[in-house]
């Protein structure tokens, strides 16, 4: 399922390995305090460029690529972008009656973009729909098919697919195209995004009876793992994992949160392990307000350091 909205990412920084360039488009239809339709470009969830139905133009969001674009690349990106709107708001309207819906706040989106492994030079590519938070439409660029996971879809991919030059066009924008733009944009962000923040952990329990929260923040890239460890062993029993949620400085937080009795507690040792590629940092005891150590929870936080250079 896609969280509704999730395009409003911000940051400012980067990894090496696999870069990705990502578009997200959003239509939203109904009374709500929100752009009819909303377009955001990320590389390595950097956003670089934005444009909305308000405002009518699309504008750069980095130095880097400002400095490196001038007037005829935005003005060709707004006009795609006023293009799209159309589309979007045709199309919402169409799932909607699909759906059959007449009321309410509804919302179509599309990510779509390609990813570059410049250690490897694997490329991978993803274009996807959701409607209303679910998915909608996937294209499979093996397999050269749309394919849909709810009846309301079925239409759509049975034209498309029957599209041999639109199905052609997909491909090698996908895995040509994109890639170089990619690779551009890489380049000129170069100094920037290949920096990379370490995460600050922290262990969170109201009670000795309340469930324990394990908070990662401050951390870029967005790539994040955190595993609870029960004596050693990974452990997956009652636990819930959190969304990934951008801090306003332009780096991320998440969370996990295992729901463990006191005398669990007392019996076995829970350990929150934070990895953000490779190294260790910290290995902390949590305490109470009254001092006393929150028995077997210890955090052992593993940041990145960030040993390739983009080339």
């Amino acid at each position: 399922m896609w969280p509704v909205l999730l395009l409003l990412l911000g940051a400012h920084l980067a990894y090496a390995g696999t870069h990705s360039l990502k578009y997200y488009y959003t239509a939203v239809s109904g009374d709500i305090d929100f752009p009819e339709f909303t377009a955001v470009g990320l590389v390595d969830d950097e956003q670089f460029m934005y444009f909305d139905s308000n405002i009518k133009k699309t504008v750069p969001k980095t130095e880097w690529i400002r400095q490196n674009e001038g007037a005829d690349y935005w003005n060709r990106e707004t006009e795609i972008d006023i293009v799209q709107h159309q589309v979007f708001k045709n199309n919402i309207q169409i799932a909607k009656e699909r759906f059959n819906q007449s009321r309410g706040v509804h919302t179509l989106q599309e990510m779509y973009g390609c990813e570059w492994d410049d250690q490897t030079g694997a490329t991978n590519a993803f274009k996807q729909y959701g409607y209303d938070g679910e998915d909608l439409l996937f294209f499979d660029i093996k397999e050269m098919r749309y394919i849909t996971p709810v009846i309301q879809g079925i239409p759509t991919i049975l034209k498309w697919n029957n599209d041999r030059g639109l199905l052609e066009n997909d491909k090698y924008y996908y895995s040509t195209v994109c890639i170089e733009w990619l690779q551009k944009y890489l380049q000129y962000g170069k100094s920037s995004l290949e920096k990379t923040v370490s995460p600050q952990v922290s262990l969170l329990q109201k009670s000795s009876s309340s469930p324990v929260t394990c908070h990662a923040t401050g951390f870029y890239p967005s790539r994040i793992t955190i595993t609870w460890m029960r004596n050693g062993q990974e452990h997956h029993e009652d636990v819930e994992l959190g969304e990934l949620l951008p801090n306003e400085d332009g780096t991320f937080q998440k969370t996990s949160t295992i729901t463990v009795t006191p005398d669990e507690l007392k019996k076995n040792k829970y350990s929150c392990v934070v990895e953000h590629q490779g190294k260790s940092v910290t290995q902390d005891v949590i305490r109470t307000k009254k001092g006393d150590s929150v028995l077997g929870i210890i955090v052992d936080a593993i940041c990145a350091v960030l040993k390739h250079v983009i080339s």
